[in-house]
């Protein structure tokens, strides 16, 4: 299989619980090299962009309103099956529903303060890394 790219937000309530140190590590521990990362604070417009995807949907305002709340940490993540070994790490959106061990099972604290953002699919996976960084931003491990 070839190497590919996931795109990991730890979202503001993780961050402001020190949170970032351990996930990061958990991340690094399953194999994953850091392609980017940074901190930052998304405004509400970026919110609204990087989600518009659910703009329709009736939990969309809470969630601007969330990410926008506080500094994340955002990160490109490389590894074999990125996407589909992240998002086994993290575990189910909903923390009640996360298997033992996964990020969101040990950090987050709802449905909505999850802890961790995980691309779902290798096309988004590009997408929302292109969203936050310039190529001349990455790391290329190849």
């Amino acid at each position: 299989m070839a190497v590919n790219i996931t795109l990991t937000m730890i979202k503001p309530e993780a961050v402001g619980k020190n949170y970032v140190g351990p996930i990061l590590n958990m991340i690094n521990e399953a194999g994953f090299k850091i392609a980017a990362m940074k901190l930052t604070k998304l405004s509400t417009r970026q919110a609204e962009a990087f989600y518009a995807v659910h703009s329709d949907r009736p939990f969309y305002t809470d969630l601007v309103e969330f990410m926008s709340s506080g500094p994340i940490v955002t990160a490109i993540l490389e590894k074999e099956n990125a996407v589909a070994d992240f998002r086994k790490l993290i575990g189910a959106t909903n923390p009640a529903n996360a298997e033992k061990g996964t990020i969101r099972k040990l950090y987050a604290e709802s449905l909505q303060k999850n802890a961790v953002h995980g691309s779902d699919s290798d096309e988004n996976a590009q997408v929302e890394a292109d969203f936050f960084f310039a190529k001349s931003d990455r790391v290329d491990y190849m």
